[in-house]
């Protein structure tokens, strides 16, 4: 179980804290900053019967091994149900042989008979949930109960990195968390003990969370370099040799760059100066110096619906080929760079 150095503070903290824990606490955060590896390292530690000086998991104890194994019988781990078979009517996204987005009330109720249970071996139960904003309505309301009339020995973890989207009464019953982001100088020194060197460039691109930089694989950074590149050439662009670019990386994942890059061109175009793509700061400027502005913003509110329906497109092929169209007829009335 990984503590990674900008959660040394907190983490010892927590440590010392962990007689007086409450019963339930809300970790929230950015994602990609290690939240859920420290929700599990925390857990870890308070199931193990031997932990270490400096709080964490032996490792070796029955109680570690079982934890390790994912049978530790104090600890529930909640997350979306695999092909929506929790027998809840609310899933309406839950398809037979599809991964489901949410965390179903069946799967809140199977907690009621381990609450109502003492411990096996730890001083502690502990229910870890995550992603806490994966709960559909029944289901938070399901939660929210337990959270209400929490039975003694019992510790909620929720995970979350939007919290806007939990109940305000969730939230109010839990002990918020705000989960440390690294510094910039620490995040790029991490990320060059895990061999990664162009450490800098992927935090940019990435926003500065450096686990979402490490699991950047190096063949997608360069297809991402490759689409940087044809973007770059506006209304020269060829939409359809740019969408097959797309091809490996998905939806989400397309329209994530697509939303980057026209993000850096509408600040370009009113402010001079790019958030995400450094390196391709002089071509996205000259980009933008002649580029329709009200096209422009258009096409940012086209991409931002898009984006809500990324997990079901109907024709993702098509979408992302109608996508780079309209792209390139944003410079139509341009003349090339």
């Amino acid at each position: 179980m990984m503590i990674y150095p900008w959660q040394h503070d907190l983490w010892n903290h927590m440590s010392a804290a962990r007689e007086r824990l409450p019963h339930a606490l809300l970790l929230q955060g950015r994602p990609g900053i290690g939240k859920l590896d420290f929700a599990e390292a925390l857990a870890a530690a308070l199931l193990c019967e031997h932990p270490a000086q400096d709080g964490h998991a032996c490792g070796q104890c029955d109680s570690c091994n079982w934890n390790a194994q994912g049978n530790h019988p104090d600890l529930r781990v909640l997350t979306p149900d695999d092909g929506g078979q929790g027998g809840d009517e609310d899933d309406a996204e839950a398809k037979p042989g599809k991964k489901s987005q949410v965390i179903s009330i069946a799967q809140v109720r199977e907690l009621a008979e381990f609450l109502n249970l003492s411990s096996h071996r730890a001083r502690v139960r502990l229910v870890l949930l995550h992603p806490a904003e994966a709960l559909n309505a029944a289901a938070a309301n399901a939660l929210l109960k337990m959270l209400e009339e929490p039975p003694p020995g019992v510790l909620f973890i929720l995970v979350t990195h939007q919290p806007q989207r939990l109940l305000p009464t969730i939230r109010s019953r839990c002990n918020k968390m705000d989960m440390p982001f690294p510094e910039r100088a620490q995040a790029e020194s991490w990320l060059a003990t895990q061999g990664i060197s162009s450490a800098s460039e992927r935090l940019t691109y990435v926003g500065g969370a450096p686990l979402l930089a490490l699991r950047m694989e190096e063949d997608a950074e360069k297809r991402l370099g490759d689409l940087h590149k044809e973007l770059g050439h506006g209304a020269r662009m060829d939409p359809f040799f740019a969408a097959s670019l797309c091809a490996k990386e998905g939806i989400p994942a397309t329209l994530e760059a697509l939303q980057k890059w026209t993000h850096d061109l509408v600040s370009a175009r009113l402010a001079g100066e790019v958030r995400y793509h450094m390196r391709q700061a002089p071509s996205l400027q000259a980009l933008a110096n002649g580029i329709d502005l009200s096209r422009l913003l258009d096409f940012q509110r086209v991409l931002h619906e898009a984006r809500r329906t990324a997990q079901h497109p109907l024709n993702a092929e098509l979408q992302v080929e109608s996508l780079m169209i309209q792209y390139t007829q944003l410079f139509s009335t341009v003349r090339a760079s």
